[in-house]
């Protein structure tokens, strides 16, 4: 693992101070579907990453958001990366300081290794197995919270919320009438970081990606949290349901979810 992480530690360094120096400038946005869009550094920040990673581990799959291919294979294969190299790619585009970058690593199918790294605060998420979770190399667990009634949880929307809006919305109001408060912060890599340092007690989404949770969900789960489905299923990269807690009210989390769990088409 010693070597995966150096690896990974070098590109996403790199990478984060090019993130840092380019958000107040001006940017090239193309768009990707209404509002899917994606900018010049993406692109710039996927191409660097791949190449530390291409270099120290050329057998290596690596399933990125800007160039995915054959990423419903790529789970079988004995070492695959996921990488979103700015998740919050809206935020950035317009100068809010809520975006990060997200690097996992499976083998065999099971997380081993994550990071994500905020440049704006200088904070980096780790979790592996061989050292837990950290924040800046120090320890992080997830809240004590055990009450619904008295957690902070976060969600987002996926990029067909203008055709669904009620459905996604109908969540929220669940969650509104049993938590102490809700957030949307708009990167999810994030939004699980938070979780697994305690600063939200859960979160749930519909329809993430592989790149956008893989680092994440490392973190929470050695961090002492839980990622499963909206059921409390296990954790699935390529379905459509993410939901992750400390734990202690992951259960009540899921009873809430399940009422309304009959996705859209």
């Amino acid at each position: 693992m010693d070597r995966f992480e150096a690896v990974a530690r070098a590109a996403v360094a790199e990478a984060g101070q090019r993130l840092r120096a380019a958000w107040r400038r001006s940017k090239v946005i193309q768009y990707k579907g209404a509002i899917n869009l994606v900018t010049e550094t993406d692109q710039e920040l996927e191409a660097l990453i791949v190449g530390h990673l291409r270099y120290a581990f050329p057998d290596h799959r690596i399933v990125a958001e800007e160039g995915a291919t054959g990423a419903a294979e790529a789970s079988v294969d004995d070492c695959v990366w996921y990488l979103d190299p700015l998740d919050g790619t809206t935020n950035f585009a317009h100068d809010f300081p809520q975006f990060a970058i997200s690097l996992g690593l499976a083998r065999h199918g099971k997380l081993v290794f994550g990071i994500v790294h905020d440049p704006i605060r200088d904070e980096t998420f780790v979790g592996s197995d061989d050292g837990g979770a950290t924040l800046n190399g120090e320890p992080i667990h997830v809240s004590n919270v055990a009450d619904l009634n008295q957690a902070l949880l976060a969600t987002g929307f996926p990029y067909d919320r203008r055709e669904h809006t009620d459905f996604y919305l109908d969540f929220v109001a669940d969650f509104m009438r049993r938590a102490q408060g809700i957030r949307r912060t708009g990167s999810a890599a994030l939004d699980l970081c938070y979780v697994a340092c305690g600063r939200f007690d859960g979160m749930w989404e519909w329809k993430l990606s592989p790149w956008d949770i893989a680092a994440g969900a490392c973190i929470v789960q050695h961090a002492g949290g839980r990622v499963t489905d909206f059921l409390g299923g296990p954790l699935d990269l390529f379905g459509t349901q993410t939901l992750a807690s400390n734990g202690l009210i992951h259960a009540t989390m899921t009873d809430v979810l399940r009422a309304r769990v009959s996705p859209p088409a």
